[in-house]
């Protein structure tokens, strides 16, 4: 009988602590509100989208549960890098993985999945399966961005030629002139802008089903800051929470209702 209770004792103990472990706390019990840095980036994230933009009410609400207010401060992009990592914000959201970063930032767990596509004019039979099907096509894109390793490497090599400019908006006016054949865009960024940038465009584009690309992107929380570490650990824990029972599809469920479109 001794051992069967000291056995369950023991149990219980392991339990506990376990539940301890599970549930983990800031590094400083006084701070109660950080600042985050972040980009321009409808409808996932902007200063003056509702609740400036769907990423920014998850990570809010995620933070939130650990009882840790989130400001976030809209800076062009290389700004909110640059300063986050020179200890001006507690993190920068949101950004793909890259082996440059990881040297400067940890990365929470992937807070966003993004769906990058090739748009063109629907009077354009346009069609692809391979990178190689692009050859010759002139594509549109944005300053210093990334479209992940194989896109990158078939620019390198010539296999087709990537104009950039500095902002969504150029492109769309572009394709619809022909300056360029094709865009590549995430999915919900390229119809969020064609419907409020250039709704007399609307009827005009379209995407092609394919993505060309699969990107997870993340927090990043500065190597050189203290706290980083324990707000990293907070944040996955939560984030994970969320994941779990279902309070996280949520959000991108109420992003394709329109929850985070502007006002008419």
């Amino acid at each position: 009988m001794f051992t069967i209770k000291k056995t369950v004792f023991f149990c219980l103990l392991l339990c506990f602590a376990n539940k301890l472990v599970a549930v983990p706390a800031v590094v400083n019990p006084n701070l109660k509100t950080i600042n985050i840095s972040a980009g321009e980036w409808p409808p996932f994230l902007g200063e003056s989208l509702p609740y400036q933009g769907v990423v920014a009410h998850l990570i809010r609400d995620i933070f939130a549960q650990a009882g840790i207010q989130v400001h976030f401060t809209f800076l062009p992009w290389g700004r909110a890098y640059h300063d986050t990592n020179n200890g001006k914000y507690d993190a920068t959201a949101v950004w793909m993985h890259s082996k440059d970063r990881t040297n400067a930032y940890l990365f929470s767990n992937a807070v966003l999945s993004e769906q990058f596509v090739f748009f063109h004019l629907k009077k354009n039979d346009f069609d692809w399966r391979d990178l190689n099907d692009l050859r010759g096509l002139i594509i549109g894109g944005g300053l210093n961005y990334s479209y992940g390793p194989v896109f990158d490497q078939a620019i390198e090599k010539n296999t087709f030629e990537l104009s950039r400019v500095s902002s969504t908006e150029q492109n769309f006016r572009r394709l619809s002139v022909g300056r360029i054949d094709i865009f590549a865009e995430e999915k919900n960024v390229g119809y969020y802008t064609l419907n409020n940038q250039h709704p007399e465009l609307a009827d005009t584009i379209t995407h092609h089903p394919t993505a060309f690309l699969t990107n997870e992107s993340f927090v990043l929380f500065p190597k050189n800051t203290e706290q980083s570490e324990q707000l990293l650990t907070t944040f996955n824990h939560y984030l994970l929470q969320f994941k779990q029972d279902g309070r996280y599809q949520a959000y991108f469920e109420g992003l394709q209702k329109g929850d985070y479109q502007l006002a008419k």
